[in-house]
């Protein structure tokens, strides 16, 4: 190769187990680093104001660590087709190298651009740097992709998972044409992150982005939580989660790395192992199932539910996104949300669920809600998340599977400890009456200094009388198709 080689870093930003950057190194070509903030190209969805605080330090702390190999990263913004034509141009690249995106928008962007540069007779090799499996990969006996997780899984299991790609020991670092550098903008230039509130101010203390943050915190699970994962990943309080789904969303640590990691423990903790390895099959196959239906984010999979019923509700939606419904497990997943940037999984089920039954709310208004305020939002997980809580995606859980937000609370919050910690005006109650305030004795209530309906909201819904609601909506909407079976 004569020119330089030209590495496109997207939503992949690390150096180890990158499989573009090491054959971009193993071409032998000088490389020029760089990354594209599209947020003009026909279809692409601009990431949330969460997001946009967790991309800041990505950037930057991918940033820093090819310069620690001589190199940089270079940052350009608007439509891609554009930028790489520019790049073309000035940079004259004997070869682009990326790792593929999976989402319709941009797969056309990225066949147009392939068509473009290949036309100029610049090589484009693109590479799976971001899940265990491309979506195509994995079939039924059908040759259709699998709408149901569990024999997706099963035929996870049957394959071997490449090993990761160890971090590059150096590359030749290219000089930027002056020309091509015309155009690039700097970091700060793109205001990722919030200032007049800096409501992201309280991330900092929790999160630490970047792929040393994601190694670190994969070494500190395996090492601390792994053991107990498949027992305690359901209590919120206990904190058993990874928490690396902000840096597998940015790519900071490849799922192959997570996978392996996990594999080599050795120490009877298989059946743990195993379940948390499942979540990261759930992530490939939620990918899988938005390759296979580009709309999942916007028009429900199922089309039964094109026809239903929902409620006109933005008083008590609000109320939802505030964390002021008057059932404290919600209210604390609502809060951590906005606090953390990040909720509990099984929390996003109850709050989900809460939305969607509860309060008849369209899902799509709750997952337009976590693309915005999730640090971790994935347009695979997140819309077909949403579509499982709605009953409306493959494999979903039935619309009539309505979670009673006091027993869940006791269930898996017994004593209340994540419920004081973010719904603080309920500290000084005791368990059970922590999960069902409004039934605690007016003196325990004294003890506590709660004004029910004014120190903490009364409920927004009766609990019996919404699910009788959600389920009349269900029924009318099967009315519509007789003989039709539930979503699941």
């Amino acid at each position: 190769m004569t020119g330089p080689a030209l590495v496109w870093f997207r939503d992949d930003y690390r150096l180890a187990d990158n499989p573009a950057l090491s054959a971009a190194v193993e071409s032998g070509a000088s490389l020029l680093c760089f990354a594209i903030i599209d947020e003009s190209s026909q279809g692409l969805r601009p990431i949330g104001s969460a997001a946009r605080w967790w991309l800041h330090g990505s950037l930057h702390a991918l940033d820093r660590s090819l310069r620690g190999l001589g190199s940089r990263l270079v940052l350009f913004r608007g439509p891609a087709e554009g930028v790489m034509r520019r790049l073309a141009e000035t940079a004259n690249p004997s070869g682009v190298f990326w790792n593929r995106r999976y989402q319709a928008a941009e797969i056309a962007i990225d066949s147009a651009v392939k068509a473009d540069l290949s036309g100029g007779g610049i090589a484009v090799r693109s590479f799976n740097g971001r899940l265990l499996h491309e979506p195509w990969q994995i079939q039924n006996q059908a040759g259709r992709p699998y709408r149901v997780f569990t024999p997706y899984l099963r035929a996870v299991a049957a394959r071997p998972i490449t090993a990761p790609l160890p971090r590059p020991k150096g590359l030749k670092p290219g000089q930027w044409p002056s020309a091509a550098l015309e155009s690039s903008v700097s970091l700060a230039d793109l205001r990722l992150e919030p200032t007049h509130p800096d409501w992201a101010a309280p991330f900092s203390a929790i999160w630490c982005r970047g792929e040393d943050g994601a190694r670190d915190r994969l070494t500190e699970f395996l090492e601390e939580d792994l053991g107990g994962y498949a027992v305690r990943r359901d209590f919120p309080a206990a904190e058993a989660t990874s928490r690396l789904s902000p840096h597998l969303r940015f790519g900071e640590i490849s799922p192959r790395q997570i996978w392996h990691a996990a594999k080599m423990r050795g120490d009877g903790s298989e059946s743990h192992v195993a379940k948390f390895l499942s979540e990261v099959v759930w992530r490939d196959f939620c990918h899988q199932q938005l390759y296979d239906d580009p709309d999942l984010a916007t028009a429900p999979s199922d089309p039964r539910f094109e026809g239903f019923r929902w409620a006109d509700g933005l008083t008590s939606l609000i109320a939802w996104q505030k964390g002021r419904t008057g059932y404290p497990i919600v209210d604390a997943g609502m809060r951590q949300l906005w606090q953390a940037g990040w909720m509990h999984n099984r929390v996003r089920m109850i709050v989900g669920s809460f939305l969607v039954k509860h309060l008849l709310t369209d899902w799509r208004h709750g997952e337009a809600w976590f693309w915005d305020t999730l640090l971790d939002a994935d347009a695979a997980n997140n819309a077909f998340n949403w579509q499982w809580i709605a009953g409306s995606g493959p494999d979903s859980s039935p619309f009539h599977r309505i979670f009673n937000p006091v027993t869940q609370g006791e269930k898996f919050d017994p004593d209340g400890a994540y419920i004081r910690a973010y719904v603080p005006e309920l500290a000084g109650l005791p368990a059970p009456h922590i999960h069902k305030p409004w039934e605690a004795p007016r003196e325990i209530l004294q003890q506590a200094g709660i004004v029910p309906g004014k120190t903490y909201p009364l409920p927004i819904v009766d609990h019996a009388a919404a699910r009788e609601r959600a389920l009349d909506a269900y029924r009318a909407l099967r009315a519509l198709q007789p003989g039709s079976g539930d979503s699941a």
